[in-house]
């Protein structure tokens, strides 16, 4: 029998005979292994255990803490659910079933019959029992017209539209006790992996996610391997309620979203201002002591601008219409690229003048299906902090790790301590959706993999999800609650000074196209800060805080004395409001307690006759008596460090 190789993720290699199987491998390297694996990821791509590796191969065994690993069993829950629901409810038709980022779904056609809570309790009890059986996942390849014929008996209509589309493929089908599904996989070994359910709620959905088909009904559940994780996950999702930044925003008047303006088009608020006022000004100090330079655009273009680049037959779904202007069309701004090359092309450039670091604030609009819309998560209108680089190629590197390092101060700044990075490359086998050439493209991903190298960035290689015009580092956060969000990018771009006939006099007196770098450390503004209200509960670090200070008089007889404090405050610099309602001072802090501001100041006869203040501090409570001076010194030098703790 041939024998093949196996490269494991150590680097170290191995042989096999061919047809070994992921589940052999894990047994071959330890018994303890063999109990813990659930899949094998074969040359990036994550297979069942049962399956045989025919030709040489990277492998690696995955476990519940690989994403793959998670990946295959929420998938395989996906489907210990639809056996479920079709031992109980016998009929039900079926659309999709996927794992997602927590979890999995399955979309369903139940009829006239709408499902409540009850009978989830009811199916989550049907999935023990199925579990209890511990019966294998197997896979099936199945030629295409037997697989048609299988789901035109059974009356599925879903899974018979699925398959007109993979006439020509491989057909796979998965069976486990008495279901069976059309499925590419994979799966875990078998049911009795699975310990801890909950299934998490129902939702509409419609079919392929078009109004035009019928609504199904969409069930949420997750699995875990332990009860504690499944304890400890709810617990997250309770928490994750109470840090709702939609609840947050309306709660502490931060923003406000109204039909009468239109969906997905915030209206920031005073005190929702603030923080986002002091969020751009603490990136423009960082930018101009980088040398970048600030330039403001307008908030539609021509829509040729758009075509020239790529973002109107690239984006054009997700723009809004063209608007008819004196037999010319322009559009709402959905990129801000295409204004700063012509800022760039503006005037002759030299050799001598690059780098060139633009920057903006620039508002962008993108038209987002109403179902999609999510608070500031996903908006409609949004504001990008994007700066262009023009740079030469011996200046790239360097500006790239320059870049690294800004995002990086702007995360821990703000209490991001726990990141990684996705290096997002174009995929070579789908080059349709990616403009340029193939050489510039494998510059570019050489570009950018030994600058994140440099850097010792923690990354991984995302095939496929690069911009149209460029590979980026995308820049994978975890907030408090340990969700992951993808926030700041960086992008190398040598398609667009193409295509913008953008260029420079080099030393050698012949014109060269710059490099172009595509910088946004927040990424959208309004989903940055949606992520920061539920990082931080809406307790936002003193330096951030809308106000900061809240001034406490206890009687009518403290107010001039608490206005003294507060102008002082004020005058140097504090965010700070002076409460004189005819209130008991208990009343006053509870009530500014619930607004989660930093510090509050109470005053009486004591602090009036000693020039102090009796500070509290939200959730602390009484920290003690200060000398009025002392205290401002201290928060002064707080909000100037833009300390986390303070």
């Amino acid at each position: 029998m041939k024998n093949i190789t196996l490269t494991f993720p150590d680097g170290s290699r191995k042989e096999f005979p061919e047809g070994t199987t992921g589940q052999q491998v894990a047994e071959n390297i330890s018994k303890g292994l063999a109990r813990e694996a659930l899949a094998v990821e074969v040359n990036g791509e994550v297979w069942d255990l049962s399956r045989p590796i025919h030709g040489d191969a990277s492998v690696k065994i995955l476990k519940w803490a690989d994403d793959g690993g998670k990946y295959a069993y929420w998938h395989s829950s996906a489907h210990l659910m639809a056996e479920a629901i079709e031992a109980l409810y016998p009929g039900t038709k079926f659309g999709i079933g996927p794992p997602i980022e927590n979890g999995f779904y399955y979309d369903i056609d139940l009829g006239d019959h709408t499902l409540t809570s009850e009978d989830l309790t009811g199916i989550e009890q049907k999935m023990y029992e199925f579990v209890g059986r511990d019966v294998p996942y197997t896979r099936e390849e199945k030629k295409w017209d037997d697989a048609f014929a299988y789901f035109k008996k059974k009356g599925d209509p879903y899974k018979l539209e699925l398959l007109e589309e993979l006439k020509g493929q491989v057909i796979t089908f998965y069976h486990q006790g008495t279901f069976t599904d059309l499925c590419y996989g994979p799966h875990i070994p078998s049911t009795g992996r699975i310990k801890a359910i909950k299934l998490l709620s129902v939702a509409g959905a419609y079919w392929r996610g078009s109004e035009k088909n019928k609504m199904l009904q969409r069930i949420y559940g997750i699995t875990f391997p332990t009860k504690k994780e499944l304890d400890e996950h709810l617990f997250r999702l309770e928490e994750a309620k109470r840090r709702d930044h939609r609840k947050l925003g309306q709660e502490l008047e931060l923003f406000l979203l109204t039909p009468k303006v239109g969906g997905g088009l915030p209206l920031w608020l005073p005190k929702g201002t603030v923080v986002r006022e002091t969020l751009e000004g603490f990136l423009r100090d960082e930018q101009r002591k980088r040398g970048y330079q600030a330039v403001v655009t307008p908030h539609i273009g021509n829509i040729n601008l758009y075509k020239t680049s790529g973002h109107y037959p690239y984006y054009k779904d997700s723009q809004f219409s063209p608007i008819q202007v004196e037999n010319e069309e322009y559009l709402l701004k959905p990129m801000n690229c295409p204004h700063h090359f012509q800022i760039y092309a503006s005037k002759p450039r030299s050799y001598r003048d690059l780098p060139i670091r633009l920057a903006e604030f620039g508002t962008v609009y993108r038209y987002e299906q109403s179902g999609e819309l999510n608070g500031l998560i996903r908006v409609r209108s949004f504001t990008v902090d994007d700066s262009h680089m023009f740079v030469r190629q011996d200046q790239l590197k360097g500006e790239l790790c320059a870049v690294i390092e800004l995002i990086q101060l702007v995360f821990e700044t703000l209490g991001f301590q726990d990141f990684k990075t996705r290096l997002s490359f174009r995929d070579p086998k789908n080059m349709e959706k990616f403009g340029g050439e193939e050489g510039l493209w494998i510059q570019a991903e050489q570009n950018i993999k030994e600058a994140a190298d440099k850097m010792k960035l923690n990354y991984y290689i995302a095939i496929g999800e690069a911009a149209f015009y460029g590979p980026k580092i995308d820049f994978m956060v975890r907030d408090a609650l340990e969700r992951t969000w993808q926030l700041g990018t960086v992008q190398v771009d040598y398609v667009m000074p193409t295509r913008f006939n953008l260029e420079y006099a080099g030393s050698d007196g012949q014109k060269h196209p710059p490099v172009v770098i595509h910088r946004a450390p927040f990424g959208s503004l309004e989903r940055f800060m949606g992520v920061l209200i539920e990082h931080f509960a809406g307790e936002f670090p003193l330096w951030l805080a809308p106000i900061q200070v809240a001034i406490l008089p206890i009687t009518d007889d403290h107010v001039s004395y608490a206005r003294e404090v507060t102008n002082e405050f004020s005058s140097r610099g504090v965010r700070v409001e002076l409460d004189d309602r005819n209130e008991k001072v208990n009343y006053k802090i509870r009530d500014w307690e619930t607004k989660k501001v930093p510090f509050m100041l109470v005053v009486g006869d004591k602090e009036k006759s000693g020039n102090t203040v009796s500070v509290r501090q939200h959730k602390k409570g009484d920290l003690g008596t200060f000398a009025r001076d002392a205290f401002l010194k201290k928060t002064l030098d707080a909000i100037r460090s833009k300390s986390l703790t303070a």
